[in-house]
C-alpha cells in the first residue's frame, strides 16, 4: 500500500491531461480539415473503412501511450520512471480518456474502449521499455 501511495500521481495526472489535450487539438484540426477539404475527407473515409480502420484506431491509441511517456520524459525529468509509474500512467490515461468522452467532441483518433485501452498499454510499455527494471 505504501508503494501505491508513493507514486507521483499528481504528475502522472498532469501528463495524462496534457496528452489528452494534444489529442483533442489534433482531433479538432483533423475535423476542421475534413470539413474544409474534400481530399482530406476522402482520405479519412478511406483510412477508417474496415479492416484498415481498426488498425488505424489501434495505432492511434498506441501512439497516445507513446506520447504520454515522451511527455513524461521531457517535461517531468524529476519523476522517477519505472515499472510502477508506467503502470500508474495507464489508469491516469484511461481517466482522462473517460473525461474526454464526456465532452461533445468527435472521436477521430482516440476514444475509450477495451481495445484502445490495451493499445494505450502497449504504447506506454513499448516507449517505456528502457525503464522496465
Amino acid at each position: 500500500m505504501y508503494r501505491l501511495r508513493s507514486l507521483p500521481w499528481r504528475s502522472l495526472l498532469e501528463i495524462s491531461g496534457i496528452t489528452t489535450a494534444v489529442a483533442i487539438v489534433l482531433e479538432i484540426i483533423i475535423g476542421l480539415g475534413a470539413n474544409q477539404s474534400t481530399a482530406i475527407r476522402e482520405m479519412l473515409q478511406f483510412l477508417y473503412t474496415p479492416p484498415l480502420g481498426m488498425i488505424i484506431t489501434l495505432m492511434a491509441a498506441a501512439g497516445f501511450g507513446v506520447l504520454a511517456v515522451y511527455i513524461l520524459e521531457r517535461l517531468y525529468p524529476q519523476v522517477l520512471i519505472n515499472n510502477s509509474s508506467l503502470w500508474a500512467l495507464v489508469p491516469c490515461l484511461a481517466l482522462t480518456l473517460w473525461l474526454k468522452s464526456l465532452l461533445p467532441l468527435p472521436f477521430v483518433l482516440v476514444s475509450l474502449s477495451y481495445a484502445n485501452l490495451f493499445a494505450v498499454l502497449v504504447g506506454v510499455f513499448w516507449k517505456g521499455r528502457p525503464y522496465w527494471r
